[in-house]
């Protein structure tokens, strides 16, 4: 090979490597931070950017997206001093390159860092049962806490997720026994609740029951005594008007006659009926007398027929 196209060579690859160090292409959602001669110079944004060989160096590069980072587990102590293993999620995003470049010498670890510390001083502020049911609430705590910490890192917290809660295993099945204790005692107080509202709901329907009744039968005696007054009612405005009737026609021809006739016939008619209804009768000695009863019913007659004014009727 002739030493000229050697050389032609070299000075392409040369020209290559010196255009690659020349020209830096940063894609999107990057920063990268340029040193000159060891001092901080500036930041490269996304796109096509120049940069002086041998003076010029990219001394960090970072992602600014939001990135997630898993918190190891950690055993932390309640406030009751109950052990339990903590781990979770962070959320984080770098927002200034240049203060996460020079404020930590790595800002990952030191977030992580942060956020064991702080839930391990969260939880101590809590008992088991206030830790196990107030997840958002140290979400929230651990999260601000790191967030104040992390702006001299460059770094937002944008959120913290605990993923598991782990008790030991003895106060686990201590647990599991009082929730199945106070299982068993909701379902005993439940059936004497249902057992006892059985029995008011029973004795209720029976002392309705027996208002009904009673009401009932009084509403049947009032029923009764009315139409019993109401017959009575009618039995005398019914004996009144023959009465009159009987009284009206005495006074015209014949009715005296008429009148003699009627008690006669009445008078048989009850004597006879005597005789059906016993064995054994009292009777008067003149029983036979029909005219002399017939005569002292007229004479009762007669004498209303003069207190009245009226002139007797023989």
């Amino acid at each position: 090979m002739p030493a000229s196209l050697i050389v032609i060579l070299v000075v392409l690859f040369a020209a290559f490597l010196l255009l690659r160090t020349i020209i830096q292409v940063v894609p999107q959602q990057r920063a990268w931070v340029v040193e000159r001669l060891g001092r901080y110079h500036r930041v490269l944004g996304p796109g096509l950017n120049l940069i002086f060989p041998f003076i010029d160096r990219i001394a960090f590069r970072f992602d600014m997206r939001e990135v997630p980072m898993e918190v190891p587990p950690q055993v932390c102590i309640s406030f009751d001093n109950t052990t339990m293993t903590v781990d979770g999620v962070l959320y984080i995003q770098i927002t200034d390159p240049v203060k996460a470049a020079y404020g930590s010498s790595n800002p990952y670890t030191a977030v992580i860092q942060l956020a064991q510390t702080s839930m391990r001083s969260e939880i101590g502020k809590l008992h088991l049962d206030q830790a196990l049911s107030s997840r958002q609430l140290l979400n929230t705590a651990v999260a601000n806490a790191v967030d104040e910490a992390a702006l001299n890192w460059g770094v937002k917290v944008l959120r913290y997720e605990i993923k598991d809660i782990t008790p030991p295993a003895e106060i686990i099945r201590a647990m599991e026994l009082q929730i199945t204790a106070e299982r068993e005692k909701r379902a005993v107080i439940a059936k004497s609740e249902g057992q006892r509202q059985m029995q008011i709901n029973t004795s209720e329907g029976q002392r309705q029951q027996e208002i009904n009744i009673a009401d009932g039968r009084k509403q049947a005696e009032i029923l009764r005594a009315e139409g019993e007054a109401k017959a009575i009612q009618l039995v005398a405005q019914a004996t009144a008007e023959a009465i009159g009737v009987i009284g009206a026609s005495v006074e015209g021809p014949g009715g005296m006659e008429a009148l003699q006739m009627q008690l006669a016939k009445d008078y048989i008619e009850k004597w006879g009926n005597l005789a059906k209804a016993g064995t054994s009768l009292v009777i008067p000695s003149d029983m036979g007398n029909v005219g002399a009863l017939v005569a002292t019913a007229l004479s009762i007659v007669q004498t209303k027929d003069r207190a009245n004014g009226a002139a007797p009727k023989a």
